[in-house]
């Protein structure tokens, strides 16, 4: 079926909706003119007439919005409905002898109820129906780049869940969460391989060698760098773009007319959204023009809808955990139910909206990261109920990609990876009653000062990456009532060029590209199930028998810890040494 055919069926489906939505209202009209007492109608037929009317009206608002290129959203769209229907009581007041209503409170109640039902009813038709988001989405892309060239040389879409194990999506398509992916595997057009991470099990490292061919000095998500005192924290963008360069060798993954979409690094892409080391790079926001087509009319209510669903499922979820004590768990209260519908809500739609558009102009590689599992399963746990229902609403967006390649110019494969795994457990601090850092701060001299870099800004980066490119891309050129309201929210939480949120703002201005180096004798990092400790006062690599000179029961105290498995450390006399408390594995001898 050609492009044009397809538009043509899908506006078709789309018509047939507003003859559902007429019948649904007209419905709603006879109902209230029926049950309202203050409104009468001088025959049977007069009100028949009316309702019909009424329902065809406002069956019909919504596609003018769209067709006006009107983001319904639910302050203008409730509006518009409620201008309306004032307007049409007025004008039936005017012929007596076929209307007459008495007082305020029936005709207010009839305009509000008729209003917030067509609303209602509306989103409710179009929330998990996309026959006319698709249509609407290739006529404007249609009309703002002009029809796309043909072209039989497959498109690839590599789209990261991160944080995802092997042995969790397997049970996810087992389970029934996830029935594309398990679809793809029984048909035979996808395999599925398992790998191992290195030590650092995280983002920034195995990104770095997907996306730039090496992930060489990655030791893990936070690190510190004797040689210029400096902390380094993989989504600081001002650290995360330093990285990029050092590893970058210009022909990265996305070298060729490719696009990242809310990755840590670009893989040398042209285009950027959402990325963290191009934040600052205009010049790779060559796709704004797509914005406000993406976030457009059919989806901002859909989008608002599932937002506030997802922060109450999360509340719902986090009370369960607590109503039946469900261990390990954390605190999961504050603005975290915010933070996470952002992950998995936001950022999930606007990166599958976005992909829709590359494939629709027919972009011939594009990177996406999909954050939403990850954050979820780090405070709900892995194979937690909530988490899975991430992964289910991950794999709807994948179905939904596969359906929109059939209006796309050239056909498109798709490579489904995941960065690294998790392990469940309770936390360090939960399990021991104290933290790292106040573990090693017990074993060493009151004299020596430890600094501790934690991951409290994690969630809000993301959101803060979200509105900068926001802000820069598409708020300065709308004069919407929403637009307006973002700009002047946005400019009072601007540093270093950069919107910054919540306790991102501090930092960003203790780890961005001002900050002093570190002060402290010792720094304490963790990333995960790994540690990282730093002894700043010297500028090499301390050995296994210097740090028991300087330091007589660290080594043995913290390898005999029932919390660690082992050390990593250099040795004078026999190299790299793995010490834990049953012995000692001598790494360049194998024994």
């Amino acid at each position: 079926m050609n492009l044009k055919l397809d538009l043509k069926m899908r506006h078709l489906r789309w018509n047939l909706r507003v003859l559902w939505m007429w019948l649904l209202m007209t419905l709603w009209c006879g109902f209230l003119m029926l049950v309202l007492p203050s409104l009468s109608f001088d025959s049977f037929l007069i009100g028949l007439l009316a309702a019909l009317l009424l329902g065809y009206l406002n069956a019909w608002v919504r596609p003018v919005l769209v067709t006006l290129s009107i983001s319904p959203t639910l302050l203008v769209f409730g509006s518009v409905c409620i201008v309306m229907n004032t307007g049409l009581l007025l004008a039936a007041a005017q012929f007596p002898d076929w209307m007459q209503f008495s007082g305020f409170v029936g005709p207010g109640l009839f305009i509000l109820l008729v209003s917030s039902v067509n609303v209602t009813f509306s989103d409710l038709l179009a929330i998990d129906d996309d026959d006319s988001y698709y249509a609407h989405l290739v006529y404007q892309i249609i009309h703002l780049t002009g029809q796309v060239e043909q072209s039989d040389e497959p498109g690839i879409l590599f789209l990261e869940v991160d944080g995802l194990s092997e042995p969790v999506l397997r049970q996810a398509m087992e389970n029934g969460f996830m029935p594309t992916l398990k679809g793809w595997l029984e048909k035979g057009t996808h395999q599925l391989m398992g790998w191992e991470c290195d030590l650092s099990s995280q983002t920034s490292a195995s990104q770095a060698g997907i996306l730039l061919g090496s992930n060489f000095d990655i030791p893990a998500f936070r690190w510190f760098e004797k040689d210029q005192g400096k902390r380094m924290v993989s989504n600081n963008p001002f650290d995360s773009a330093a990285i990029e360069q050092r590893l970058s060798t210009g022909k990265g993954l996305l070298t060729h007319d490719g696009a990242s979409r809310s990755n840590l690094f670009s893989g040398d892409a042209p285009q950027a959204i959402f990325t963290f080391s191009t934040i600052s790079d205009l010049s790779r926001h060559t796709t704004k023009d797509f914005y406000p087509t993406l976030m457009g009319p059919y989806n901002s209510i859909r989008i608002l809808l599932l937002f506030a669903w997802d922060i109450i499922s999360e509340l719902r979820a986090a009370r369960f955990q607590r109503k039946r004590d469900i261990r390990p768990r954390i605190h999961r209260g504050g603005v975290y139910p915010l933070l996470r519908a952002v992950t998995t809500v936001l950022m999930q739609e606007l990166n599958g909206l976005i992909l829709m558009g590359d494939m629709i102009a027919g972009v011939p590689c594009a990177y996406a990261t999909f954050i939403g599992y990850d954050e979820v399963a780090h405070h709900s746990g892995i194979e937690r109920p909530d988490a899975l229902e991430v992964l289910k609403k991950l794999d709807a967006q994948f179905e939904r990609l596969q359906e929109i390649q059939r209006l796309a110019p050239r056909p498109y494969k798709f490579v489904i990876l995941s960065d690294h795994g998790q392990s469940q457990g309770a936390t360090f601090k939960q399990r021991y009653g104290l933290s790292l850092e106040e573990l090693v701060r017990k074993q060493i001299s009151i004299e020596h000062e430890v600094e501790l870099i934690h991951s409290e800004e994690a969630g809000w980066s993301n959101v803060s990456i979200f509105l900068t490119d926001l802000l820069r891309d598409v708020i300065p050129g709308s004069e919407q009532f929403l637009a307006r309201q973002i700009r002047r929210f946005t400019e009072q939480r601007m540093v270093f060029d950069q919107v910054v949120m919540g306790p991102y703002r501090e930092f960003l201005q203790k780890f961005g590209p001002s900050s002093e180096p570190s002060k402290a004798d010792i720094v304490v990092l963790a990333s995960g199930n790994l540690g990282l400790i730093y002894f700043t006062r010297w500028t090499h690599r301390l050995t296994l028998e210097q740090m028991n000179r300087e330091f007589p029961d660290l080594i043995a105290n913290l390898s005999a810890h029932e919390g660690i498995g082992f050390l990593l450390v250099q040795s004078e006399e026999h190299g790299p040494l793995a010490i834990g408390g049953q012995g000692r594995h001598y790494l360049a001898k194998g024994h």
